[in-house]
């Protein structure tokens, strides 16, 4: 029996596997509104005809094609999971086949939007940090067989080939969260993220489906004609009082706040909803969404850096985020892994030590950067202004005294360069970099130097006759900078940084990860 089991396996690893049925039917449904062109287009060129049902057969015909291509592309299309690889081939016509080693990826996501978590289907996301989003996904397998093929795939990596059976696949099902977020946190993290995209939203839709409305949306004179015709014009409102005005911006201003405030709660609870982190044998697991629920796996080792991020009314009540920057992108809103989106400081600091992240301890030294690097940016800026306040006085007959009031834009550009420099901090330690940044958007930047690639010391013309520099340091991921340091001292921290990162034996590393 045994072999007939293995020669089965055997036959279908030559074979390939496909994807499951039902998502044939998922990838119709929710590929529907990429339709919609076609479809409004063949209704009115149908239109004029007088006969209604030739509208219904362009429109039954457009959705048989776009099934009957989904079908062709699921019949044509095969996974394999090879003994080094994973391997893809697709094409209806023109056959491609991509082959992503296991070694090359970064991170396995399974993603559930609420039509495929009805069918009991997952999406599998491969990445490999290569390029912009995903390198290859498999759109719909059961949520069985995303679990194992991610399983599958960490075995691998970490040099077990033997495939994953279903008890791997749930080890990891009961294990206590390092970090959870209940429903009153994220609406709380709702409050924080006011949002007025939905305004955006709406303008978009507006601009794209406006010829389906019976009249111009950007037309004002029909609006204010509208507004005639209810008994309400301009000398109506000039009769209101001052007092009336203000109550009626006030209440202008509260609703629009109300939109803000609701539109970020409605946002962040459709993507924060149940989220719960879980530091397992294979990594730090993640799993969130109220429609969509994602599900990613980063292993703890390709952790490169850490960003700890908060801002002045966030900090005064205790809130910080955690991401951690690595090769695979988070998402196509977040290009580092979210590990914990709205948590205190008690809470932030095991978690980033179960990724080698250390606290800074008190015997850390934080440097301020030099004065000078901000202050040459407002020398610059004054010519700038004097030159413009001279155009408008001799081309734009403009009074002298109107023009001085381009000064006043010095203003908020000096105290927004002061506030810079006052909360800006850098320091180094035996293991790790600091870096402190933003007086608004506040972030704490702590990388490992044994993950640290490439160190490189910039400076300009200015800089120069500064005796200052900027050092930028390469991490798998990104860079980050550190500024305004004098010479003698990038110097130095480039070579403890770079004698650290040639004491670490890589090799030993990768061998026992």
């Amino acid at each position: 029996m045994s072999d007939i089991v293995a020669d089965a396996a055997m036959q279908q690893a030559d074979e390939g596997q496909r994807l499951h049925i039902s998502g044939l039917l998922v990838g119709f449904v929710t590929g529907i509104p990429q339709l919609i062109f076609p479809i409004v287009a063949a209704v009115f060129g149908t239109r004029g005809t007088g006969k209604p049902m030739i509208s219904v057969i362009a429109v039954t015909a457009i959705l048989f094609f776009s099934l009957f291509f989904r079908w062709l592309s699921w019949i044509r299309f095969r996974y394999y999971i090879g003994e080094h690889d994973v391997r893809i081939e697709s094409g209806i016509l023109s056959r491609t086949a991509r082959s992503i080693p296991y070694e090359r990826i970064q991170d396995v996501s399974i993603e559930q939007k609420p039509l495929a978590r009805i069918f009991s289907l997952g999406e599998v996301k491969f990445e490999t940090g290569g390029g912009d989003g995903d390198d290859a996904k498999l759109s719909f397998v059961s949520v069985e067989e995303a679990g194992r093929l991610r399983e599958v795939v960490k075995a691998h990596k970490s040099g077990a080939a033997d495939l994953a059976g279903p008890e791997e696949v749930a080890e990891h099902e009961n294990a206590s969260p390092i970090f959870a977020m209940d429903g009153k946190r994220v609406f709380t993290l709702g409050l924080y993220s006011f949002s007025l995209v939905i305004f955006a939203v709406l303008g978009g839709l507006a601009q794209q489906f406006d010829f389906l409305l019976p009249f111009d949306i950007w037309d004002f004179k029909h609006w204010i004609g509208m507004a005639e015709d209810q008994g309400v014009s301009v000398d109506n409102l000039n009769g209101i009082s001052v007092t009336s005005r203000v109550i009626l911006a006030l209440i202008a201003l509260g609703g629009l706040i109300f939109i803000g405030l609701a539109t970020g709660v409605i946002r962040t609870v459709l993507r924060e909803h149940g989220f719960r982190l879980e530091r397992t044998a294979k990594g730090f697991r993640r799993r969130r969404g109220l429609l969509t629920l994602t599900d990613v796996v980063m292993p703890a080792h390709r952790v490169q850096a850490a960003f700890i991020q908060t801002g002045p009314i966030r900090k005064r009540r205790g809130w910080h985020s955690l991401k951690f920057v690595s090769l695979a992108q988070d998402s196509k809103e977040e290009s580092n892994f979210v590990a914990a989106p709205f948590a205190t400081m008690g809470e932030i600091w095991p978690i980033a030590a179960a990724a080698v992240i250390d606290a800074p301890d008190n015997e850390t030294q934080f440097q301020r950067g030099a004065g000078q690097y901000w202050s040459v940016q407002i020398l610059l800026l004054l010519p700038v202004i004097l030159l413009a306040m001279l155009v408008l006085v001799l081309f734009a007959d403009a009074r002298p005294l109107r023009s001085l009031l381009l000064l006043l834009l010095l203003v908020p550009f000096v105290t927004f360069l002061w506030l810079d420099w006052h909360k800006y901090r850098y320091a180094l330690d035996a293991r790790q970099i600091y870096v402190r940044r933003g007086w608004w958007q506040q972030r704490l930047a702590i990388v490992p130097q044994v993950k640290v690639q490439t160190v490189e010391i910039a400076q300009g013309p200015i800089s120069r006759r500064q005796g200052l520099a900027t050092l930028k340091f390469g991490i798998a991921g990104g860079t980050f900078d550190m500024v305004a340091v004098p010479l003698a001292t990038a110097h130095a921290i480039c070579d403890a940084v770079m004698e650290r990162v040639a004491a670490v034996d890589y090799s030993a590393i990768n061998r026992s990860h």
